[in-house]
């Protein structure tokens, strides 16, 4: 589709530019640090975890797939629990802003 053929029926089309200009001069504050304690701080502590309990179990149970299996049971506990101290700080500390 050509842009005029867009833009044709738009009552805008006169001071798109400057609309455009205006949605992406937004001041607010940065997610970054809200991004990474949303979305990487579970992913990391369930690999560091994951592995941390593939090498303590290695030495203690007897199969590969009991290993394995509480491996990733015991990395699946240590995630959420990282997860719900998350929310209630984000609560706390939401409260108290």
């Amino acid at each position: 589709m050509d842009e005029n053929e867009f833009c044709g029926n738009c009552n805008q089309k006169h001071n798109c530019g400057s609309i455009y200009n205006q949605l992406g001069n937004t001041n607010g504050p940065s997610v970054v640090v809200k991004v990474v304690i949303a979305f990487l701080l579970p992913l990391l502590v369930f690999i560091i975890s994951l592995a941390a309990f593939q090498e303590i179990f290695t030495k203690t149970a007897s199969s590969q797939r009991m290993q394995t299996v509480l491996s990733l049971v015991s990395a699946l506990l240590i995630t959420f629990s990282c997860i719900l101290i998350v929310r209630v700080i984000n609560k706390r500390l939401g409260q108290a802003g």
